[in-house]
């Protein structure tokens, strides 16, 4: 068996170097080695069809964290990613070799058959769940079968950590490599010399765990590990022996190990294929984090970047980034603040036993000293530093698709440069180059590439306006490689996505989605498919529920397209019909509701009653812009006389003519009467006071306003029997829950004094029940400085001065 690394820099090689991936520490040493024992060639774990990108990683503007992308060419969805930081092992090997012309070469498994061998297990996992599902709760299977490889899957830190007598891997390896050796100390041989004992030291600790388990749960390593001595005889053959290998720590045993190129062969005859195609794609400190769902990841990849990139004295310079990220926060950390947290992780370490503080005693020192104790800002700490929203570059000249390729023109052209870090934004769609970005942005969600979710509109109410939440994830690479299929523009691709969503949609509502967000996107080729589409649909559609869904989007689109200048008369129509078949249909749909079903045709009423008001503004729909409005009220009232309807949707109805003025209070407050009557069970008059009073805006000041009201309540509410009191009690609770808190005082307080007999009149000069006897002219007078400031000269002269205010 081979040495994993060779004992002197002169010591003939191979040399393999055991690595840990994204390991500072790791990366360092093999620096270190590198520069001890100058290999002739570098081998590297990774897919060999890489070997053709190996060069843009010295291009200038490839900035790490980047990752490899393969993809097989006919299912672009089906991928691997082979990512790579500033401090990964694998980078500074790359890079290493790159500056000094020395030859680079990938050695792990083809990335052909990794992506083939993946659907392979993918299959088998789907065709394997029925009895996978079989394990009851105690733990036991009915039918008992092989357990599956990943439960015995063996973590090498874990059990060398629990041989070191450390509980948590993390802090032992920390101690043993991040905290040895580095920042600066030694001279440079020394430093190679101890590089190259910590990687003997590492691969006979490997050995041994090998020796006891074997492959540890890892059955496909053998095929990788396999592949790797073939490739490692070759490079031996064509530079000598003069070969450094960097890989994982846990491989170095199985490639030291003395086996013949046949039977290494054997074990990758007959490797499942596909087509496949490799490119550079940006990455992420989140995505490199373990919590991001990667299976070899870290769990701070901010903080082992910092080990990595300073020259000395880390947990100082830590604690200075530390500082003044809280400053920026607004939080008073003055230079005292930092040096005791200095002292305090100094101590700490100590009284542990390690060698250096770490990030444990860092962000206990940070917790007591910076942030008072408090997890609020630590949180915000771990967000930004210690995980990290870094976002890498990969050079214009790394392979593409089209598609990405013109999303690149796109994105430079409207100076839209995508950012890990989630931030929102906000678009006047009256200036030319916000409404591109909004163009671009409803473009790519149409081909499902969600680099910006719609968000609420932080200013402004218009339709001249959008806000967004923008994030741009790595995995959106993948999204636009499967986009690619539609085209070779974001518009092109756009465009036939929305067409065969057309042809493909079941729903009615889709499809007025659809139209909305082409017109949004401003496809205006795809238009007109999706209204034939959207027209069939609304003609052959006969559920109310499913036009009632409609109609809203549908109405949208109309008013968007005029503030776009889209000519939409024909998108009028077909709302203006489809609202005519929601009138037709409503009243005898409000018949048999159970309590999911009223709340949901609820949220529909209250859906069409915003969509009528809004197309009988349209320009475009003025033909029946008059009669629509009239026709929909009729709708209501019928709604809300109408006895076989929930009480909670005839409330709603009575509370929407209310606030369109078409009925007046002395007609509200006879229906409510009626509702509320001894006659009418507790829960069904409760649920009538749900639909009127909750929901919507306004509902709790009406009741202030509006004595009657609260007195016909109030009088309900203190006759509900006992025994159906609890019945009522939640009904009322989520209805007055939705209230502000200082409505439901004022509501308290009114109630607490109590009400007069409604009918009475109250005497000349005697105030009314919660206010003062008469006007006061001090506080009056404080209030017009605030108009006058607000307002400029409006408020010529004050109350006080006898003038009207």
């Amino acid at each position: 068996m081979r040495q994993p690394a060779g004992g002197q820099a002169g010591t003939r090689g191979p040399w393999l170097f055991g690595v840990r991936h994204h390991g500072p520490g790791s990366a360092r040493s093999v620096r270190a080695a590198l520069d001890a024992v100058q290999p002739g060639a570098v081998l590297i774990e990774g897919p060999p069809e890489a070997d053709a990108l190996a060069h843009l990683a010295a291009d200038m503007e490839m900035r790490p964290p980047v990752a490899l992308l393969a993809h097989a060419t006919d299912d672009p969805g089906r991928s691997a990613f082979w990512p790579f930081a500033e401090f990964s092992p694998e980078w500074v090997a790359l890079r290493w070799a790159l500056d000094r012309g020395v030859p680079v070469h990938f050695i792990d498994l083809p990335a052909t058959h990794t992506l083939a061998l993946r659907a392979a297990d993918e299959a088998e996992d789907d065709g394997a769940g029925t009895d996978a599902d079989k394990v009851g709760e105690a733990g036991k299977e009915e039918h008992p079968a092989r357990p599956h490889p990943e439960a015995l899957r063996v973590d090498p830190l874990a059990v060398l950590a629990d041989a070191a007598g450390y509980d948590d891997p993390e802090r032992w390896w920390e101690d043993v490599v991040e905290h040895r050796g580095g920042h600066g100390s030694g001279a440079e041989d020394d430093a190679g010399e101890a590089a190259l004992a910590s990687f003997r030291a590492l691969g006979e600790a490997m050995g041994a765990l090998r020796e006891e388990f074997g492959d540890g749960g890892h059955a496909r390593d053998l095929v990788r590990e396999a592949h790797m001595r073939v490739r490692l005889k070759a490079a031996r053959k064509e530079h000598g022996d003069s070969v450094a290998v960097i890989c994982g720590a846990w491989h170095v045993p199985a490639l030291a190990l003395r086996t013949t190129l046949t039977a290494d062969r054997a074990l990758l005859k007959g490797l499942p294929k596909v087509k496949t195609g490799l490119t550079w794609v940006p990455w992420t400190h989140r995505r490199l984090a373990r919590a991001g769902g990667y299976g070899a990841g870290i769990a701070s990849p901010g903080w082992y970047g910092h080990l990595f990139s300073a020259p000395d004295r880390p947990v100082e310079r830590w604690l200075t980034k530390v500082a003044g990220l809280l400053r920026e926060e607004g939080r008073h950390i003055s230079s005292a603040h930092v040096i005791e947290a200095v002292r305090l992780a100094g101590a700490l370490a100590t009284l542990r036993g390690r060698p250096l503080a770490g990030l444990t005693e860092t962000t206990d020192a940070i917790r007591s000293v910076l942030c008072e104790g408090s997890d609020v800002p630590l949180a915000l700490i771990e967000d930004r530093l210690t995980v990290g929203d870094v976002l890498g570059e990969v050079p214009a000249a790394a392979p593409a698709v089209p598609l990405q390729r013109d999303l690149e023109r796109l994105q430079r052209s409207l100076r839209f440069k995508p950012e890990a870090a989630d931030r929102e934004i906000d678009l006047d769609l009256r200036k030319e180059n916000d409404a591109a970005r909004s163009r671009l942005l409803h473009r790519l969600s149409l081909l499902r590439v969600d680099w910006g979710t719609p968000a609420a509109a932080r200013s402004g109410t218009g339709t001249f306006r959008e806000s967004w939440r923008l994030s741009w994830q790595p995995e959106l690479a993948v999204r636009v490689a499967e986009a690619g299929v539609w085209g070779t523009t974001v518009a092109s691709a756009a465009t036939a996505k929305a067409r065969a969503d057309a042809t493909s949609a079941t729903h009615l509502a889709d499809i007025t989605a659809l139209a909305e967000l082409c017109l949004r996107a401003e496809l205006s080729e795809a238009l007109p498919e999706v209204m034939r589409a959207l027209a069939d649909r609304a003609a052959l559609d006969t559920d109310v529920g499913h036009l009632a869904q409609a109609l809203p989007a549908l109405v949208r689109s109309v008013r968007y397209g005029d503030v776009r200048g889209t000519d939409t008369a024909s998108l009028a129509e077909v709302a203006a019909g489809l609202a005519e078949r929601v009138f037709v249909g409503l009243p005898p749909a409000c018949t048999g509701l159970d309590t999911d079903g009223a709340q949901e045709l609820r949220r529909q009423i209250e859906a069409v009653h915003t969509a009528v008001g809004l197309l009988a503004d349209t320009a475009a729909a003025q033909v029946d812009g008059p009669g629509l409005r009239q026709r929909w009220r009729a709708v209501l009232r019928n709604i809300a006389d109408r006895e076989s309807a929930p009480g909670l949707v005839r409330g709603r109805a009575v509370r929407l003519l209310l606030d369109e003025g078409t009925l007046d209070e002395d007609a509200v407050a006879r229906r409510m009467g009626l509702a509320l009557s001894p006659g009418t069970p507790p829960p069904d008059a409760a649920a009538w006071i749900e639909g009127f009073l909750g929901g919507a805006a306004g509902g709790g000041m009406l009741l202030v306003h509006d004595e009657r009201l609260r007195h016909l309540l109030d009088t309900w509410l203190a006759a509900v029997p006992a025994t159906a009191f609890t019945d009522v009690l939640p009904l009322l609770r989520r209805t007055f829950s939705a209230y502000e808190t200082g409505i439901r005082r004022t509501l308290g307080e009114l109630v607490r004094r109590g009400s007069p007999v409604p009918g009475t009149e109250l005497l000349p000069g005697t105030p009314a029940d919660g206010f003062g006897p008469g006007l006061d002219p001090g506080r009056a007078d404080a209030v017009t400085e605030v108009l006058r400031h607000l307002l400029g000269e409006l408020v010529p002269v004050g109350v006080g001065d006898g003038g009207s205010g």
